[in-house]
Order: C-alpha cells, then structure tokens, then sequence
C-alpha cells in the first residue's frame, strides 16, 4: 500500500511504544500475551468519504475471546474496531430502547439532583462481567487499541506486532479481525463525493497485501500465531485453511462456515484437524464456541512454548 498519512505514521509510534510499555509489564509479572484483532475494516471509496465498503463483522468473537483470553491468564492487547463489541460491555444490550428501558431517573428531573440508576436484576449477567472488566484494568492485563479504517488497522497491528516481538513464543497473535480483501489506492480515489448522476457507478479495486507473510517472516517470527478463514462452501473450508497455512507458515487456522460459526469451527495444524463444536445442551448452558477454541489454542500455545 501507499506510504502512511503523516498522522497514521506517529499514531503508529504512539502505539508501539504504548504496547511495547504494556508488554514490558506483562512480562514482568509472568504472562503469556495474546494480540486478538476483532471487527471489520472500513474502505472508502473516495478520498472526501461519503461511501465506504464494509463487511458484517459485529466482533463478538474476538469480544468473546480476550474474555477467555484474561480468564486464562494471558494480557490481551485488544485491536478493535471503533463501535465493535468490546470485552464485557456486551453483557450490556445496544444502544437503543433495550437500554434506556433498563434506566430511571430519581430525583430531580433536571440538573445535578437527578440521578440514574439501573437494577441489576433485569441484567443478570451484568455484575460479574463490570467485576471481571474491573479485575483486568486493574491488573493491567487488557490494552486497548482502536481503529476504523483499512490503513489504520495495517498500520496498528505492524506496530504492535513490532512491540511484542521480544515476548518470543509466549506472545499469539489471534487475527479475528475480518480485514477486507480489497481497497482503492489514494491516488487512484476520487476526491468529492461519487454523483450518481454519472450513472451507474463501476469501482475497479487493488488486493489489500496480506500482512500475515511480514508478520510471521519479519515483525514477529518467533510468535504463535492463528488466523481464520470463514466460508460459505463447506467443499472448500479445509482447502483453504490448508493452502493458507502452506502460504503463510504460520501455525492454526480456525476454519468456520457462516451459518455455523457460532457453534461450530474446525483446528486446522499442519498435522491435525480438530472439530469443536457446541451440543444444544452446552448451549442452553450459555457455553459459548469461543470457551472451547480459547482452551484449545491455550494448551497448543504452551506446547509450542516447550517446543
């Protein structure tokens, strides 16, 4: 891709020195870290956006799986995207009617007397997700990183790929992140706004580089590093699982179909395919996929470590 905005290359000095700090702290007190990526990224299609191409990724699964992540004892460097689901704020529901039906007010209806409050009861799950959050803050086990655009979520994960690098083999990075394809090169971009009065509109778009090659070669080569492939074909999940651990040298491919995602994936190893799924009755439970994907890659990174 084109050379970093000005503004990007300092945000991504601030944000390698920013993690390599953490970094330097999880150390110290004996953990495992994991980089989760999680949301989708936003394209524009000109330069003055007003239009953008997205994907449908909400990020709960990279939400859901730094819960596991902390659970387990790992720091989590969160990479998300803006307004995506974030570790335990989901146990809140979105904005909207759903949340304002859970608030009152009491008191004064205006100024400093007024106060809101919300009863726990309606949100069960609430209490232990606010006490869990409090415990990683606290313990300094969860960084945040925020982005929205393509060349931003590029330009953060290079950075604190950089920053973790001297972790060796007890940092993974958990690319969960749904990182588009494709993207209109600056210079190639419109400035103004696209007029539908030119008629029907016809974008040619350039492959967006795959950064796990340099992450795995050059940023970090020493790490445990995962990536997903979702499909709608299941006559083709495990090929390409399979063809982009051949490409990519790197060590697990977590292989889901769309309509299943949340119940079912496949471990893909160089060796092994390793099916996790979830029964009706875990799910009644609330067991969630990412319980099983997170204790399974736990255990492979250890044994990686020994390795």
């Amino acid at each position: 891709m084109a050379a970093l905005r000005p503004s990007l290359a300092e945000a991504e000095a601030e944000a390698e020195r920013r993690v390599r700090a953490w970094a330097s702290g999880q150390r110290s007190r004996g953990r495992r870290v994991a980089l989760v990526t999680s949301g989708g990224t936003q394209v524009p299609l000109e330069a003055r956006a007003v239009r953008f191409l997205e994907n449908f990724s909400s990020g709960r699964r990279g939400a859901v799986s730094a819960e596991r992540l902390v659970a387990a004892g790992y720091g989590v460097c969160f990479l998300h995207r803006a307004r995506s689901a974030f570790p335990w704020a989901r146990a809140l529901p979105p904005p909207g009617p759903a949340l304002l039906d859970l608030l009152s007010v009491h008191g004064r209806e205006e100024g400093a007397g007024a106060r809101v409050a919300l009863d726990p009861r309606a949100l069960p799950g609430l209490v232990p997700a606010l006490l869990a959050y409090s415990r990683a803050k606290d313990d300094g086990a969860l960084l945040a990183l925020e982005f929205t655009a393509l060349d931003e979520y590029l330009a953060l994960l290079r950075a604190a790929a950089r920053a973790l690098a001297p972790l060796g083999s007890s940092a993974m990075f958990y690319l969960a992140a749904a990182v588009s394809d494709f993207y209109i090169p600056a210079s190639e971009m419109p400035e103004h706004k696209i007029q539908s009065t030119d008629g029907p509109l016809q974008i040619t778009m350039k492959m967006v580089p795959k950064m796990l090659s340099p992450l795995v070669k050059e940023w970090a080569p020493e790490a445990f590093v995962i990536s997903f492939k979702l499909e709608t074909d299941p006559s083709i999940l495990i090929i390409k699982a399979r063809q982009a651990l051949e490409k990519y040298r790197h060590q697990v491919v977590i292989a889901n179909l769309l309509e299943s995602r949340r119940t079912a994936v496949v471990v893909v190893t160089k060796d092994s395919e390793t099916q996790l799924s979830l029964s009706n009755e875990e799910v009644s439970q609330g067991m969630e996929i990412e319980d099983k994907i997170v204790n399974y890659l736990e255990a492979q990174h250890r044994s990686f470590m020994e390795k």
